[in-house]
């Protein structure tokens, strides 16, 4: 399977960095399955960091072997589960370390006010999941492990524009 990692520089040998953010997933090296969506987290990185840099990291990934060697959790739909697994990581609780790779759909920023609402009390479970089952959410693949890093094969880079080094 093709993945990509969008960022403000090229990693051809990824690793799990600590993050001062509270992130769906826990810690770790996020990757997806769908180019457009790895192309607007490097723009995101690239204003954040204000390197102007936008990259495109691709990778392999043998997701059958992986699921015969690691321990890995899939959601498949924003149901009951997926919104449970995101609010608990989202407040520290780090319940992602019981993986070695988490997979599933990303909270992007067409659902970020949803599951926000949902956090502070102003909407139930029942209505968030009924909002969140109408858009289109791609995927997101994390690697939370160093053991799962080995999964992750670097492949090659596109350089999407940006500021010139020079």
């Amino acid at each position: 399977m093709n993945i990509y990692h969008g960022s403000d520089v090229v990693v051809e040998k990824p690793k799990i960095l600590q993050s001062n953010r509270l992130l769906d997933f826990g810690i770790g090296f996020y990757t997806t399955s769908n180019v457009e969506q790895a192309i607007r987290w490097a723009e995101k990185v690239s204003l954040r960091n204000n390197s102007g840099n936008k990259f495109l990291s691709m990778y392999q990934f043998d997701i059958e072997k992986a699921k015969k060697e690691l321990r890995i959790i899939e959601f498949t739909y924003t149901d009951e589960k997926w919104l449970d697994f995101i609010t608990a990581n989202r407040r520290g609780k780090e319940i992602a370390e019981e993986y070695d790779i988490v997979i599933g759909p990303v909270a992007d920023d067409n659902v970020y006010l949803t599951v926000k609402l949902f956090e502070t009390g102003v909407l139930d479970k029942e209505e968030t999941i009924k909002r969140l089952k109408i858009v289109k959410l791609f995927n997101q693949i994390l690697f939370h492990t160093d053991k799962s890093l080995k999964f992750c094969v670097f492949e090659d880079y596109r350089d999407l524009g940006g500021k010139s080094n020079g």
